[in-house]
């Protein structure tokens, strides 16, 4: 209805000098009485003319339309149902429902915080109620603006200014014109591809081609023999002579005509000679002229090319025969016997000659004085057949390209459904003129012969090594993930493995003197146990990491030996690492913090050295020092990747030097397991 009034309005500037009212005072009148009496079925006349009639019906009608459809706008934000709507089927309440729901659809992406731009293949109208009331501005933008509305007029909201919209804004929003949608920003458009979302109308035999802002629609089938659809869609009339395309002989010259072409001979035929349409020499019978070439008192006597004159005697020309008595020429009838000239057509014998009526399909030729057949096709090139037109003796037949079958009428041809016989391996979706396969989720399409679905092998993509954890196994049309057969269970997602704890879920195997320390993939059954002279401490010292047992120097009385020892305490603890399936930069796996504050410039406080005495394997291990709040930490970092099952006891130093003298140190051992997997 809306698309009405624009094509109305369009005509204001052609139609305006006919009457003296114009379009634009028709549409306002008819738009002023449906805004008060909310009724268009008898307005009265402003003018005679029927233009300005229609466009006041049908601006009346879409104020109207606009009335019903914020009505239902209305309803859908106050009771958030449209269910009362639902009683009626009248045309206004289905308008009115329309909005109601497209309303709801609205709020609802906003309410999951989707995008106000519909992606749905809803109506034009519907995609705008939605975007309004998801962004929650009113009034509401009608599908086509009438006229009268100037969206980009700096009096109507001074947010336009500042909006930045692309093409149009209205009340602050932006808003895009037709063929165009709102990007994700608000403010830029993009082109809506009505060929995709169906939103075009192109007649049977045209397909959709896709432009900006708009769309065409260009013919499918052929224009007919003899014609070639040009860039502009119309149909252009092929030169078969200048193509080669003919078929004339090499002694008959081609001669273009509108959907065809005709071969004349090269070759002129003398004097006494007519030619005919296959280019051959006919004699003609100069002695059946009206006016006879022969002299009176003389026979005439057709000759090959020419004639002779004798003097007259009883000799009867062609159609004639002399009668019994030999007196008289009589007329031969050709039409008698069941051999006669015509064949079985019909035959009418005539004085001297005679006619052939000649049956539907086949004319008469006078210079072969024989039917001969009627080639349609080419007499009627396009407008017997739709698709292919075949002549045949005495008539025609008309066939159909690939994806469509003659229709009851034997001329035109309708879409062919080839999914009914099953062409497809999985599943099948009908198009005009063809059909395509297409398969479910797991399975493509083969590139061989395009209908058979062959198994996707999610394992062997390019990104394969990263869907599971540990091993990918593929199966028809998905695949499933495995863990390691022991230390780990598959996790809820079905791709990651997790590490089973078995000392928490009691599955180990360590004895009650022995500690259960999980590591990645299983667990080690540790026990430590204090060397002489030393004894376990209660306190623990301060180890990020999983700390088992501590043991300070306990010397006996008199033990000069062991109070000479400069080892103070020895601990032990362990640690569980993966292996690095990507190790780029050190990885810091155990802080050491000394209970030492960090020593002022001008205090002889004893300096904290670091040391690594046993367990580096391949070098892959350094200490460093570092200050952090105050105090000393000894930070030990892995510096290469280890590839496990790996498993080491790393020997510390932690020394306390004196004017460059180790007043005393603490043992530390790390006992390090480095795990098989990367998880």
């Amino acid at each position: 209805m809306d698309l009405c009034v624009i094509v109305l309005l369009s005509l204001c500037g052609l139609l305006r000098g006919q009457d003296p009212v114009s379009l634009d005072d028709c549409c306002k009148d008819g738009k002023d009485r449906g805004q008060e009496s909310q009724d268009c079925t008898s307005l009265p006349l402003i003018s005679e003319s029927t233009t300005c009639r229609i466009a006041q019906e049908q601006c009346c009608a879409t104020v109207l339309d606009d009335n019903i459809c914020t009505i239902g706008i209305n309803m859908a934000k106050d009771q958030g149902s449209c269910d009362s709507l639902l009683s009626s089927s009248t045309c206004e309440t289905k308008t009115s429902k329309m909005c109601c729901e497209c309303c709801l659809l609205g709020r609802a992406a906003q309410e999951r915080g989707l995008s106000c731009d519909l992606t749905l293949a809803v109506g034009y109208q519907c995609g705008v109620v939605s975007r309004a009331c998801c962004v929650d501005r009113l009034p509401i933008i009608h599908a086509k603006p009438t006229p009268d509305l100037q969206p980009d007029a700096p009096n109507i909201d001074d947010r336009c200014k500042a909006a930045g919209c692309a093409q149009r804004c209205v009340n602050g929003t932006c808003v895009c014109l037709e063929g165009f949608k709102l990007k994700a920003d608000r403010k830029t458009c993009e082109d809506i591809n009505e060929c995709v979302l169906g939103a075009y109308q192109c007649r049977p035999g045209e397909r959709c081609i896709n432009t900006l802002g708009s769309y065409r629609c260009q013919r499918e089938v052929s224009c007919g023999t003899g014609y070639e659809l040009t860039d502009s869609n119309q149909c252009e009339d092929i030169d078969e002579c200048e193509t080669g395309t003919h078929n004339c002989a090499a002694e008959m010259l081609c001669q273009n005509s509108a959907g065809s072409f005709r071969c004349r001979p090269r070759m002129q035929c003398g004097e006494g000679f007519i030619q005919d349409a296959l280019g051959s020499c006919i004699d003609i019978n100069e002695c059946l002229s009206v006016t006879g070439p022969c002299p009176a008192g003389h026979m005439c006597f057709n000759t090959v090319g020419s004639f002779t004159c004798q003097r007259q005697s009883v000799n009867c020309g062609r159609g004639y025969h002399l009668n019994a008595q030999g007196t008289r020429c009589v007329d031969i009838d050709e039409c008698a016997g069941p051999d006669n000239s015509c064949d079985s057509h019909g035959c009418i014998n005539l004085l001297g000659s005679y006619r052939c009526e000649c049956r539907s399909g086949f004319i008469f030729n006078s210079i072969t004085r024989s039917c001969e057949d009627i080639n349609e096709c080419r007499n009627y090139p396009g407008r017997l057949c739709k698709h292919k037109c075949e002549n045949i003796l005495g008539s025609y037949k008309c066939s159909c390209t690939t994806g469509f079958k003659l229709a009851s009428d034997a001329r035109n041809c309708e879409d062919l459904d080839e999914c009914e016989s099953g062409p497809c391996s999985q599943e099948c979706a009908n198009v005009y003129g063809s059909y395509q396969c297409y398969c479910r989720r797991g399975y493509q399409l083969s590139d061989v012969d395009g209908i058979t679905c062959e198994d996707i092998d999610e394992c062997a993509l390019p990104t394969g090594g990263h869907i599971c954890s540990y091993r990918c196994h593929n199966t028809p049309g998905s695949f499933h993930c495995t863990c390691p057969a022991t230390g780990y269970t598959l996790a809820p997602n079905g791709r990651s493995c997790q590490d089973i704890d078995e000392c928490v879920t009691g599955t180990h195997a360590c004895t009650e003197s022995q500690s259960c320390f999980n590591i990645q993939g299983g667990y080690k059954c540790l026990s430590f146990d204090c060397p002489a002279n030393y004894r376990r401490s209660g306190d623990t010292p301060r180890v990020d990491r999983a700390d088992f047992i501590r043991c300070v120097k306990f010397c006996q009385p008199n033990d000069i030996s062991c109070v000479l020892d400069p080892i103070l305490s020895t601990s032990h603890t362990a640690i569980s690492l993966p292996t690095f399936r990507e190790f780029n930069k050190p990885e810091e796996i155990v802080f050491l913090r000394s209970s030492t504050p960090s020593p002022l410039p001008h205090m002889d406080s004893p300096e904290i050295v670091y040391d690594i005495l046993e367990g580096n394997v391949q070098n892959s291990f350094d200490i460093i020092k570092r200050l952090d709040h105050g105090m000393i930490v000894g930070v030990i970092r892995q510096m290469k990747p280890l590839v496990g099952p790996v498993s080491t006891v790393l020997k510390l130093a932690m020394n306390f030097v004196t004017n460059g003298v180790v007043s005393h140190r603490n043992i530390i051992n790390v006992h390090i397991y480095v795990s098989e997997f990367w998880f």
